[in-house]
């Protein structure tokens, strides 16, 4: 019988709650490669496209643009719910209560004085400050009312210690309605060597001991336990300046209420004049907080001025959470996030993501995805562009479909083409067996009477021969059409893509990229990725097929392939004086000449094949005319299998 003891123990199995989980997958540098590529291969530059992929994020993490929405959000909630107004409403509350218990007392009496008390009580001025003052000297009758004159004037001195420290509120409600004068004469010693240490500090005085000895005495004030003066100033300021704004985002008659009460606290004066001076002091060294903002409040739900001035100071929190959220600044960084109060704001996911992010963008630098070039800019890195063509090419080859390729090995290529002769294996050799001599010899050998299934000495491999090396010339229309008619990023994926497979299959083909627009270029991988579309007239074929022919006739041990993307006809040519000669329609001169360069890359046997894009039919009918003329392929594939079609091309012609 199974003990019972053991089956209390139950386990039950959920989300991990403990901060970020250990198990979740890192984040995928080949997602982000991608997406930054393709961001440059639109024409950002690879800063822009870094930013773009911090904004976007990644599947499953929120990007920055997502928790800036969030912020925003949470910043219109609390604005939405709440006014700033409460204690002037709890003021005004408490005044009725008294007045309304007054004059109950005072319609008992028949007495002349009863009578005059109703008529100072008649005359009080409209407004509550006012009305709140004049009563200050008012011997009340009853004791009741008494009693919710002396709550305002508690209430008044609670708030405007709240705006400043906190915990000092809870700390005088738990003396009781009446705070005791011991207890204010300490708050108000407190403020006076608050403001004695602020003064000296402001005139450049070493404050260090006077620091050490305030805190002693009134650090019980001071839970965030600043380290020194400075710190002190830096978080009173912060609070000063939200109270300054909470002021700010009352109307005019709500601002001089309240000034006109904070003289009533605690019935006491100097309670106002000290925190008066406090400000001033704080103002002037710390001018650069926001002493002059606002913030609407527009809700149903009344806040103190405590809990409104906090309210601000989470107002000013999210401000900064925005603004670090939006790198816009100069110098911004991912670094920059104050992941506590993102924690704080919006709870511990979006803590976890901009975190993710952040660690992305260091691995992204650390990996050396990107260099910089001698003007200073970002480029994608060699590092970065292979893996960039390695996702190309996967997308290719899926576009491929059935076609065979080469072994995606390091060795492919490398043994050669097969030449139909077999011989037998000897130590070393890594061709491929011939599995039709291996199965033959083995059964002969059977056939003797040996019993042996399979032996070493069946092993047949097949013979092969080097491979011919190809010298590739790529040669890419870079005019505004390609651009405009959205052909601009299949073109460079194509180069990716066909540069990815012959660096990494085919290493001993050369490829050139060659692009032309008005003038033609021989251009590195990096350059056209990140090449920008430019508004300039002309398709000048003639002149890359001129930098074409000073490639090929470089490797004359090499089969010349030339493969030409465009989507236009000539407009341009290569004058003698090596300036452009643009017309539209073509002009003779540029056709003769386009011809001129196509016959004599022909007469070095180069193998031509051109992917045609768009349905122009001039350009169609000009195409099948040179094609004829040299021998060559005519190819009018989709923008999406653009690259699988020149892949495609190339292994056919490597092939053969």
């Amino acid at each position: 019988m199974a003990d019972p003891r053991r089956r209390r123990h139950r386990y039950a199995y959920g989300p991990y709650t403990g901060g970020p989980d250990p198990l979740a997958p890192p984040f995928d540098i080949r997602e982000a490669v991608d997406q930054i590529g393709r961001d440059v291969m639109e024409g950002s530059s690879p800063r822009q496209a870094l930013q773009e992929l911090m904004r976007r994020g990644l599947e499953n993490r929120t990007g920055l643009d997502e928790l800036t929405r969030q912020v925003w959000e949470r910043r219109r909630d609390l604005q939405r719910d709440n006014n700033v107004d409460g204690t002037l409403q709890e003021v005004r509350e408490l005044l009725e209560r008294a007045m309304t218990a007054e004059k109950e007392s005072l319609r008992n009496e028949d007495s002349d004085d009863a009578r005059f008390r109703e008529m100072q009580l008649d005359a009080l001025p409209n407004d509550t400050g006012g009305a709140v003052r004049e009563l200050n000297e008012y011997d009340w009758r009853s004791s009741e009312a008494r009693q919710a004159y002396e709550e305002i004037k508690d209430l008044l001195g609670r708030e405007m210690l709240d705006q400043r420290f906190q915990g000092m509120k809870e700390a005088l409600e738990s003396m009781g309605q009446n705070a005791s004068s011991e207890a204010l004469e300490r708050i108000r010693e407190m403020l006076d060597d608050l403001n004695a240490l602020l003064a000296e500090h402001a005139q450049g005085n070493d404050t260090t001991e006077q620091f050490a000895e305030f805190m002693a005495k009134h650090g019980e004030h001071f839970p965030e336990n600043p380290r020194n003066t400075e710190e002190l100033v830096d978080l009173l300021a912060a609070r000063a300046a939200a109270a300054q704004r909470m002021l700010n985002s009352m109307s005019a008659e709500q601002r001089a209420e309240l000034m006109e009460l904070s003289q009533q606290a605690f019935g006491d004066p100097r309670l106002a004049e000290s925190l008066q001076q406090l400000d001033a002091q704080l103002q002037g060294m710390r001018p650069g907080e926001d002493w002059e903002g606002s913030g609407r409040f527009r809700g149903d739900n009344p806040m103190g001025m405590g809990e409104a001035t906090r309210a601000m100071e989470e107002l000013g929190q999210l401000d900064s959470l925005a603004e670090q959220l939006s790198q816009s600044y100069p110098g911004a960084r991912m670094e920059d996030i104050d992941l506590d109060a993102l924690t704080e704001a919006l709870g511990p996911q979006a803590a976890v993501d901009a975190k993710t992010l952040a660690d992305l963008e260091r691995e992204l630098q650390r990996q050396g995805l990107f260099e910089r070039t001698p003007d200073g800019s970002l480029m994608l890195s060699p590092k970065a562009l292979r893996r960039l063509g390695q996702s190309v090419l996967r997308d290719v080859a899926d576009r491929i479909g059935g076609r065979q390729g080469e072994r995606e090995t390091r060795r492919a290529g490398a043994a050669g083409d097969a030449t139909g002769a077999t011989r037998p294996w000897a130590f070393g050799d890594t061709e491929a067996w011939s599995v039709p001599r291996t199965l033959l010899n083995a059964q002969l050998r059977r056939a003797g009477g040996d019993t042996r299934t399979l032996d070493v000495s069946d092993v047949e491999i097949t013979e092969t021969e080097q491979r011919t090396r190809a010298a590739v010339t790529l040669l890419v229309d870079t005019s505004w059409s390609m651009v405009a008619e959205g052909r601009w990023v299949p073109m460079k994926r194509t180069a990716l893509a066909l540069h990815q497979l012959i660096s990494t299959r085919f290493r001993g083909d050369d490829l050139s990229i060659i692009t032309f627009g008005r003038h033609a270029q021989t251009v590195q991988l990096g350059e056209l990725v990140g090449l920008e579309g430019v508004y300039a007239q002309g398709t000048n074929l003639h002149h890359a097929l001129l930098l074409a022919r000073q490639r090929l006739a470089r490797q004359p041990d090499a089969m010349p392939v030339v493969l030409v993307v465009t989507d236009g006809e000539p407009t341009a040519h290569l004058e003698p004086d090596g300036e452009a000669w643009f017309d539209y329609p073509p002009a003779p001169e540029t056709i003769r000449a386009t011809i001129d360069g196509i016959d004599r890359l022909t007469g070095m046997d180069a193998q031509f094949t051109f992917f045609v894009l768009g349905d122009d039919p001039r350009l169609a009918q000009f195409m099948d005319r040179v094609a004829r003329r040299c021998g060559g392929r005519v190819v009018n594939p989709s923008l999406d299998g653009l690259g699988a079609e020149v892949v495609a091309d190339y292994l056919a012609k490597r092939r053969s």
